[in-house]
């Protein structure tokens, strides 16, 4: 015994057999396809390199120049319709919020429209891109429950002048139950979204809809209303526990209630380059989803977590960070993938 801790090792079936199957379904498959040994090495690559100068420090900013660079001599490619997704995942703390609020500044700064519509009670997507939510205003939830059009309650977002913002008040905590005994109660999302988008002169590329960390109402709304499905997944081990059932409920809405409904996107996010387990979780998700699993992932990082305290995105508060670089190269393959 050397003392030296050992990253416990999470099981090769983490996912079940039905995940696998799901995964593997046409109808599910997004993007450009790839190996997984590919996607393996572009995962770690940046993480790894040894190749800019002899020190590990020396080698990170040279990569991240170079990552730098070529973000800003490539102009992404604008969707010729309006993609919708919904960013979801039950598992509370794996980066849903922060995901849609940074992916949309990313492609806003990028020189698309878009609408983030925040359906989480807590507001905090409504909070960090700059848009008042106090209990007294109007905001999704009387969209939901009493068929509100959209337009009167979009507001414009400080974060940039393409982007706006779709607030969530406290209210919204009770609209699980409210929505229960009305009429259509899983499609009132999408009827107000398709009628706004066939309102506008210039309708927005995209919209991103950030759900509350559960399987309700709200979240069936958001898979009703959307047509691709984005899942954050933190590389942790904990992470993966309920995707089966995530991954069933897509089925489910796809079948009865969204034929359009497909899984196009999983995002690695909370990536700590120096544990065995996080490597070990990514290469578990892109074994399982190797066509939907962005090559980008997001490190963890404390620009990201302290923008939402100033009401921004990291990408407004410190666009040098890693974790903007991160974001606005993920956004950037989201767009080019939707063009393909």
């Amino acid at each position: 015994m050397d003392g030296t801790a050992t990253a416990p090792q999470p099981p090769s079936d983490l996912l079940s057999p039905e995940t696998t199957a799901l995964a593997a379904h046409p109808n599910h498959l997004a993007g450009t396809p790839e190996t997984p040994a590919q996607a393996s090495s572009d995962a770690v690559s940046r993480e790894t390199t040894t190749d800019h100068g002899g020190t590990p420090l020396a080698d990170e900013l040279a990569d991240e120049t170079r990552r730098r660079i070529a973000l800003e001599e490539t102009r992404l490619p604008l969707p010729p319709e309006t993609r919708v997704l919904t960013i979801s995942n039950q598992k509370g703390g794996v980066g849903k919020t922060t995901t849609a609020v940074n992916l949309a500044a990313a492609l806003a700064r990028a020189g698309a429209r878009v609408l983030v519509i925040d359906l989480d009670p807590q507001g905090n997507a409504s909070t960090a891109l700059g848009v008042e939510h106090r209990s007294d205003q109007q905001s999704v939830y009387e969209v939901l429950v009493s068929d509100l059009p959209l337009a009167e309650v979009i507001r414009p977002s400080t974060e940039h002048e393409a982007l706006d913002c779709v607030p969530a008040t406290i209210h919204l905590a009770g609209a699980e139950i409210e929505l229960v005994s009305l009429v259509a109660r899983e499609q009132r999302l999408r009827r107000a979204l398709n009628a706004h988008l066939a309102s506008m002169d210039e309708p927005y590329h995209y919209v991103l809809i950030d759900c509350p960390p559960s399987l309700g109402l709200l979240t069936i709304n958001a898979f009703v209303a959307a047509r691709e499905v984005l899942i954050p997944i933190q590389c942790e081990y904990y992470a993966l526990e309920g995707l089966s059932q995530l991954l069933s409920n897509i089925e489910l809405i796809e079948k009865h209630l969204n034929a359009d409904l497909r899984l196009s996107t999983i995002l690695l996010t909370m990536y700590d380059s120096r544990t065995n387990l996080a490597q070990q979780v990514a290469q578990e998700v892109r074994n399982h989803f190797p066509t939907q699993t962005l090559d980008t992932i997001i490190p963890r990082s404390v620009r990201v977590s302290e923008a939402p305290s100033y009401g921004q995105s990291v990408i407004t508060y410190d666009y040098a960070s890693s974790g903007s670089l991160s974001y606005r190269e993920a956004a950037a393959e989201i767009a080019r993938r939707g063009a393909a």
